[in-house]
């Protein structure tokens, strides 16, 4: 563990770090934003009122506690460790990112912004960002990805029925990083009554350490709930990485118990060691500096970021959280990656064992469960994080199975 830590929980330090990673490498335009932020963060943080008006949100709006659940068919069919599944994806929305944007937008209230900016990869941040841009009476606009635009079209429209102006980026590749690109500029030119919501554990401080606060709801339900249905932890938790906001909701509050395994799954796209086409950026990166913190990315040798591959849009970032990145070299979490064929083969195999049909994000966590969960003991408990729906993606798997999904062959 680092030094300048007696646990993993107490970070970032003053200046935003984790260890050596994030931080706030931002312009000078944007750093009185950022750090204005900061403040109205931390003033938050120690008022009761905000949190009780989220914790009231959370259960009369969001639907929380989600369920944890025993997945009996799908542990039967593996054999060895008894499945368990933490369902955000029976959040209002139909993933956990709503959890961060209620946070992010009574925040942004307080602050009197109007108007409020986010970017999204598979579109769930962007429908949970127009969902509650549409309860408090809020401006939205969400900045997507060109391709992602393309293979989201249902969430699209979830988003301007909501009322979102949805705004194609078609510079880079138009994914996720070049939508976050996009989004900064907007807001660097929209200061006086803009505020930015991010949807992942990346960006400067404090959008990491804020962001992960406000999806740690998931872990501490987790813990409490294992603890009614086993009387005891996990023994491994599994949660999928694309910038790593679900994953470190459920991880933060185990970090401080050592006896529970932490395994994050990045995409692999086509494959890690055939082909570059993949966004496993701690499997396959090194550090670097994107949008505003310092982290693992995919680079190449001169330093430029390569654009990520893989058949889930929300996965699909060159970067990762640096809160994931200092868990990786400490040690205290693995960080393992999934193909597409495999995250595929494990959206069916859910479909089919459990009647659920899961986002292809949780579908990569699932396929590492199918791995591992054959290997270990019947007494061994795996609680992995389904923290997304799959009606986003039904066109995307009918695509790649080679199915018209018009005519059902």
């Amino acid at each position: 563990m680092d030094d300048l830590y007696n646990s993993y929980t107490l970070g970032p330090d003053e200046s935003g770090r984790f260890g050596k990673f994030g931080g706030r490498f931002v312009s000078e335009t944007l750093m009185p934003l950022i750090l204005e932020l900061g403040e109205r963060f931390d003033q938050a943080k120690t008022d009761e009122s905000f949190w009780a008006e989220l914790s009231a949100l959370h259960q009369n709006y969001v639907g929380r506690p989600s369920p944890l659940y025993y997945c009996e068919r799908l542990t039967t069919h593996l054999g060895g460790a008894k499945i368990y599944m933490k369902r955000d994806e029976l959040n209002h929305t139909g993933a956990h990112k709503i959890n961060n944007v209620l946070g992010q937008i009574i925040l942004a209230r307080r602050m009197e912004k109007t108007r409020i900016i986010a970017e999204t990869g598979a579109g769930q941040h962007g429908v949970a960002t127009a969902t509650v841009c549409a309860k408090f009476g809020l401006k939205c606009v969400v900045y997507m990805g060109a391709h992602d635009v393309e293979r989201q079209a249902p969430n699209v429209f979830r988003m301007r029925l909501l009322g979102a102006e949805v705004i194609p980026v078609t510079s880079g590749r138009g994914t996720l990083k070049d939508a976050m690109n996009d989004a900064l500029r907007d807001w660097v030119t929209n200061v006086n009554d803009t505020f930015y919501c991010i949807g992942t554990v990346a960006g400067p401080h404090p959008y990491p350490a804020m962001v992960r606060d406000f999806q740690a709801i998931i872990g501490r339900e987790a813990k409490q709930q294992m603890h009614a249905a086993e009387g005891r932890l996990p023994d491994t938790l599994v949660a999928a990485i694309g910038g790593g906001s679900n994953a470190m909701g459920l991880f933060y509050p185990f970090l401080d118990d050592p006896e529970v395994t932490i395994i994050g799954v990045e995409a692999g796209g086509k494959g890690i060691d055939e082909t570059m086409q993949h966004c496993a950026s701690l499997t396959g990166g090194r550090p670097g500096v994107l949008h505003g913190n310092r982290t693992y990315l995919l680079q190449d040798p001169d330093g430029q970021i390569l654009e990520g591959f893989s058949i889930s849009a929300g996965l699909d970032y060159p970067g990762v959280g640096p809160e994931h990145a200092w868990l990786y070299e400490t040690g205290r979490a693995q960080y393992v990656a999934i193909t597409d064929q495999q995250a595929l083969a494990a959206f069916q195999l859910c479909c089919e064992q459990e009647g659920i049909i899961p986002a292809l994000e949780p579908a990569h966590a699932l396929a590492h469960v199918m791995k591992i969960a054959p290997k270990l003991p019947r007494d061994h408990i795996i609680c992995m994080n389904m923290c997304g729906r799959g009606d986003k993606d039904i066109f995307t798997v009918a695509r790649a199975l080679g199915i018209d999904i018009d005519s059902g062959h």
